[in-house]
């Protein structure tokens, strides 16, 4: 049986160019409540995670028991006074050092103690951009990091609006390695070290100081490959350890986009102007969270033509699917040698409960977690109901004949300001706090944000629900109860509602985005604090958008490089979609968050990369350039190929394909009634000696017949033919896409494809 049924859905190209994927860029004017004094006071008795070196002596000798005394040895004593031990955990094996019941000057009496490294409180530890890496099963002890040395010597290329170089997340602290010898790129910053090899501003015929102005390209690096950063966080959540993907790869930034936020605005012959640098200089992997709003062709494309002469060279390219989701088939940075990304939520929300008059609860999200707020109800108001223009998004102006005084304000997210902008003007009104209501297109992605009034963002199905309480009672009130940082939430992975989804227009039929990851309420770095915070001048910040998800890829994908170094950028395209999933942490199908309903293929692409298992898939469908010829023939005459090849090219002699015939990871077929076709692709060993079953699971309406029921590999390099025969059966109506799949399935590896035919 086929996976999902949809309607096709065919729109116009929207005409507004746009710059970055980036969805929103959270808001720079709030006053912070300094976390750390509730953290610092006096007595307040808290988890502690310390880290301290290992006791002296043969490790392989020494007992557990040994590595326990050793760790109750830095504390004041063993009990607290109610009698309760201390010492909750003794660590051996995953850190050195231990958990513990501290209060702030005890830990900081430990400092002087031999052996002591660092502590930090248990609910700062949320893993590691903060949550990210743990989300996607990134460990230091095993599996693709310790592998692949973090990335160890590779360089990635960060196409973006530039980098903060003075930021801990790109410091050097001696553990980097000098950059490769391959590595023919300059600095135009003072602060380039082992981390930041190379940086370079591109703008007209000028070449201006690629330090950032907006945040965006230092975000994107840092998540990327940012260095370890401990007690990160942002006004007082999501704190822990912030890393980038590739913590050990080195970044080169190549500034092409200027002006304030979101992410800012660039022309595109410096964008391939910064392409071009970056080729001449040496980089592994290119990071591209920017695009065009409306769908290119892919001849027209800057993205498109600059990441051909990157897979020319050799390197890997990553972009972003853009955020004009969930409209169908506005999908940017759609050809077929990039690696596409869309954005998913991870298992983080940084919570706020509403409680209305009639006792249900509604669970949203606010990065302004106010302390000591007391949770007292506030009569509840919703400015749309006095039908004046601005009023139900809450614009400016638009609250002005109103009395919202002392009230909670329902406000709708969109029209023509940013969520934070609508606190501010409910702020203005003497309004006492700001509830956000999901419109319908934006489902039930929110968004953690940083308010200067009490706030929370909550889905449009809890919207509705406020809506008909304020229409049934006669004097409707709320309260809010902030709840921090909570980990562990579902559904997750989500596809966020804003992700830039398929069909393609100008592809030729290839599905995209090829794979999702983290894009919602991302930690990475910032250029400078949204906030002045007397007791740090490091700055952090929450980000949204597929400009989010795209270098998570890059990191990875640069790790992968570095773990299998004669790997093309096809292979390891390929290995990151065959090896994704599907299916959320609770064993459900991934959802849409714009609808709720499970995500189709054209939304979440191969599925949620998975780092470990990429590392290991087993079988590849590999490309090379040339490959492309004959689908660039197809698509364009012999100028254009050409022009992509750098090599003169006759397309009257080459026999063209489709992008069906793509020796593509994923598989998207189109069937008129009562057609069959057959597609080939090729597999190539990547593993050992192994036998795959081969599994079709036909979509609706097609027979679908592979020639095998077997592949056979004796070595690693080792080639297989696969032909598939897809038979239109008459049973689905033109107009309809259908899903299915293949998996290959040996003793200790699945390789799976997604399949999606088209009726037309």
């Amino acid at each position: 049986m086929g996976i999902i049924n949809h309607k096709m859905i065919t729109v116009l190209a929207l005409f507004l160019l746009s710059n970055a994927c980036v969805l929103m860029t959270q808001s720079q004017r709030l006053s912070i409540t300094d976390e750390n004094q509730q953290e610092n006071s006096t007595g307040t008795i808290r988890t502690y995670i310390v880290h301290v070196e290992d006791p002296v002596g043969n490790k392989e000798l020494l007992k557990d028991q040994d590595f326990e005394s050793w760790h109750k040895s830095f504390l004041p004593n063993t009990t607290l006074d109610s009698g309760e031990p201390r010492l909750i955990h003794s660590y051996r094996y995953v850190m050195g050092g231990f958990a513990a019941k501290l209060t702030h000057e005890e830990v900081k009496a430990m400092e002087s103690m031999e052996g002591f490294l660092y502590a930090w409180p248990e609910q700062q530890l949320t893993g590691a951009t903060t949550r990210s890496p743990d989300f996607l099963g990134l460990s230091e002890w095993q599996g693709l990091w310790r592998t692949s040395s973090y990335g160890t010597g590779m360089i990635i290329g960060v196409v973006d609006s530039g980098i903060t170089p003075n930021h801990p997340s790109f410091t050097d602290d001696g553990s980097l390695p000098a950059p490769p010898l391959k590595w023919r790129g300059f600095c135009t910053l003072q602060q380039c070290n082992n981390k930041v090899i190379g940086a370079v501003a591109f703008q007209g015929r000028t070449n201006p100081s690629p330090e950032d102005e907006n945040g965006h390209g230092t975000h994107v690096s840092a998540t990327a490959a940012g260095n370890p950063v401990y007690n990160a966080g942002f006004l007082g959540q999501a704190r822990g350890r912030a890393v980038g993907m590739a913590p050990k790869a080195h970044i080169a930034t190549y500034k092409v986009l200027y002006g304030p936020s979101p992410g800012g605005v660039g022309n595109e012959g410096d964008f391939l102007a910064g392409i071009n640098q970056a080729i001449r200089d040496g980089v592994d992997v290119l990071q591209m969270s920017l695009g065009n709003k409306r769908p290119i062709p892919l001849d027209q494309s800057s993205i498109s033509v600059g990441s051909f002469g990157a897979i020319l060279n050799n390197i890997f390219p990553s972009a972003c699917a853009m955020n004009e989701g969930p409209t169908p088939s506005v999908i940017s940075n759609d050809a077929p040698w990039i690696l596409t990304v869309g954005a998913s939520s991870i298992d983080r929300r940084i919570k706020v409960t509403v409680k209305l008059g009639n006792n249900m609860e509604l669970d949203g999200e606010s990065g302004y977690q106010p302390e000591n707020y007391n949770s007292q109800e506030f009569p509840l108001i919703f400015p749309g109901f006095s039908g004046i223009q601005g009023a139900e998004t809450c614009e400016a102006g638009s609250l002005d004949s109103l009395n919202v005084q002392g009230k909670i304000v329902v406000c709708l997210a969109g029209g023509n300001s940013g969520n934070t902008d609508k606190g501010e003007v409910v702020k203005a009104a003497n309004g006492e706090a700001i509830i956000i209501v999901n419109p319908v297109n934006y489902g039930f992605t929110t968004i953690s944000e940083p308010y200067t009034i009490p706030a929370a963002q909550v889905t449009n199905a809890d919207g509705q629900k406020i809506g008909a309480y304020l229409r049934t009672w006669r004097n409707p009130v709320a309260s809010l109860t902030f709840k921090g940082t909570q980990l562990g939430t579902s559904p997750a992975p989500t596809v966020a509602f804003f992700s830039g989804r398929g069909p393609s227009l100008n592809n030729g039929g290839v599905i995209k985005p090829d794979i999702i990851g983290p894009g919602v309420n991302i930690l990475a770095a910032w250029h400078r604090q949204v906030v002045q915070d007397p007791n740090t001048n490091v700055a952090f910040n929450f980000d949204s958008g597929t400009s989010m998800a795209t270098p998570h890829l890059s990191g990875i994908a640069a790790d992968l490089r570095n773990n299998h170094p004669t790997w093309s950028p096809a292979a390891i395209k390929s290995a990151i979609m065959t090896t994704a999933y599907t299916q959320d942490l609770n064993g459900n199908r991934i959802l849409d968050d714009s609808t709720g309903r499970p995500a189709s293929f054209f939304v979440m692409g191969a599925g949620h990369v998975n780092p470990d298992r990429a590392n290991d898939p087993g079988l590849v469908y590999d490309m090379q350039p040339i490959d492309y010829v004959p689908y660039l023939c197809n698509m364009y005459d012999s100028r254009t190929t050409s022009a992509f090849m750098r090599q003169r090219i006759d397309c009257r002699y080459v026999k063209t394909e489709t992008a069906e015939q793509l020796n593509y990871p994923s598989i998207a077929v189109s069937l008129q009634v009562g057609q069959t076709k057959t597609i080939e692709r090729t597999l190539t060993n990547v593993g050992g000696s192994e036998t795959y079953a081969v599994n079709v699971n036909a979509p609706n309406g097609v027979n679908l017949v592979a020639n095998t029921t077997s592949l056979v590999f004796a070595s690693t390099g080792e080639k297989q033919g696969l032909s598939l025969e897809f038979t239109n059966n008459g049973l689905v109506s033109p107009g309809e896409f259908w899903e299915g799949s293949l998996t290959l399935n040996s003793a200790t590896h699945t390789v799976w494809s997604p399949i999606s035919v088209t009726f037309v």
